[in-house]
């Protein structure tokens, strides 16, 4: 089974983590920010991951910390959870639509961290929650998983609908990336021998 848990506790963030890549579908817990919490059970939904997660932070200070540490937090936990990547599919996309909006994201499970981010929000907030706080996330995830990360933004006016696209994307397309390829299941899909050094 392919599961972790992970625990990182800062001056700034206590968080814990629960992984199942193969699960159902299932987020429980709380970020301390509600609207992200939207977000991530989205990412889980369309992942078919199962995710339970705890987060106590500094949100009298802003979410900022949360979010970061976040990311952080469930990149480890993905990298802990998919070990050697021998078997794994290595790479997928996906373009998600959400209403009005139309994201691109295009993945590689590489153990190299690139982040390209062209996501412009038409608004500073969603609710309470700063949107710059997405980009925030998904440079924390990719860097502790050691994930080539391509994020675009094709059309959208709507910066829920945009976030929305944002994560249901990178769901599905980690999802994909993450698969057992069954013809290839014992070996790393990489020239060099490894993924991880």
């Amino acid at each position: 089974m392919r599961q972790s848990n992970i625990v990182r506790n800062t001056n700034e963030t206590q968080i814990s983590v629960s992984l199942n890549i193969d699960g159902a579908g299932a987020f429980e817990g709380s970020s301390g920010a509600g609207f992200f919490d939207h977000m991530l059970e989205l990412f889980a939904r369309h992942g078919h991951f199962d995710i339970a997660l705890r987060c106590a932070g500094d949100t009298r200070v802003d979410y900022h910390h949360s979010v970061e540490d976040i990311g952080i937090a469930l990149g480890k936990a993905f990298a802990q959870a998919l070990g050697d990547l021998r078997g794994i599919t290595r790479y997928g996309s996906f373009l998600l639509p959400m209403d009005e909006a139309l994201a691109m994201v295009a993945l590689d499970i590489g153990g190299r961290f690139h982040l390209t981010f062209d996501v412009p929000f038409p608004t500073e907030k969603i609710g309470e929650f700063d949107a710059e706080l997405v980009r925030e996330f998904l440079t924390g995830f990719a860097r502790s998983l050691g994930l080539t990360l391509h994020v675009r933004l094709l059309s959208g006016q709507n910066s829920h609908h945009i976030s929305e696209a944002v994560f249901k994307g990178l769901g599905r397309a980690l999802s994909a990336a993450a698969a057992i390829d069954a013809a290839h299941a014992g070996e790393v899909p990489s020239t060099k021998g490894t993924l991880t050094e």
